[in-house]
Protein backbone atom coordinates (compact mmCIF):
# COMPACT_ATOMS: atom_id res chain seq x y z
CA UNK A 1 0.00 0.00 0.00
CA UNK A 2 1.34 3.36 0.93
CA UNK A 3 0.66 6.39 -0.81
CA UNK A 4 0.11 5.26 -4.11
CA UNK A 5 -3.74 5.51 -5.51
CA UNK A 6 -4.54 2.00 -6.81
CA UNK A 7 -6.83 2.81 -10.04
CA UNK A 8 -9.64 4.85 -9.31
CA UNK A 9 -10.87 7.88 -11.08
CA UNK A 10 -7.32 9.19 -10.54
CA UNK A 11 -7.11 12.94 -12.66
CA UNK A 12 -4.19 15.53 -12.51
CA UNK A 13 -5.56 17.72 -9.57
CA UNK A 14 -3.22 17.23 -6.78
CA UNK A 15 -4.28 15.39 -3.53
CA UNK A 16 -5.30 17.98 -0.65
CA UNK A 17 -2.96 17.05 1.80
CA UNK A 18 -3.70 17.04 5.37
CA UNK A 19 -1.39 18.05 8.71
CA UNK A 20 -0.37 15.67 10.96
CA UNK A 21 2.21 14.79 13.71
CA UNK A 22 3.97 11.39 13.36
CA UNK A 23 3.29 9.12 16.22
CA UNK A 24 7.14 7.75 16.28
CA UNK A 25 9.42 10.67 16.17
CA UNK A 26 6.85 13.46 16.93
CA UNK A 27 7.81 15.67 13.77
CA UNK A 28 5.31 17.16 12.14
CA UNK A 29 4.36 16.20 8.47
CA UNK A 30 1.69 16.04 5.90
CA UNK A 31 -0.75 13.04 5.04
CA UNK A 32 -3.45 12.46 1.81
CA UNK A 33 -5.98 11.59 4.13
CA UNK A 34 -7.79 13.26 7.03
CA UNK A 35 -6.44 11.92 10.07
CA UNK A 36 -9.32 10.67 12.27
CA UNK A 37 -7.39 10.61 15.59
CA UNK A 38 -8.45 6.74 15.99
CA UNK A 39 -5.22 5.43 14.62
CA UNK A 40 -1.41 6.65 15.05
CA UNK A 41 0.00 8.68 11.88
CA UNK A 42 3.44 8.62 10.67
CA UNK A 43 5.07 10.16 8.76
CA UNK A 44 6.81 9.11 5.27
CA UNK A 45 10.20 8.09 6.67
CA UNK A 46 8.44 6.25 9.69
CA UNK A 47 5.87 4.55 7.53
CA UNK A 48 8.74 3.14 5.38
CA UNK A 49 10.31 1.76 8.32
CA UNK A 50 7.58 0.18 9.82
CA UNK A 51 6.90 -1.56 6.66
CA UNK A 52 10.19 -2.95 6.08
CA UNK A 53 11.25 -3.31 9.77
CA UNK A 54 8.71 -6.32 9.24
CA UNK A 55 6.08 -7.56 11.30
Amino acid sequence: MGFQSGGGKYDNRPREMHKATCADCNKECDVPFKPSGDRPVYCKDCFSKRKDGGR
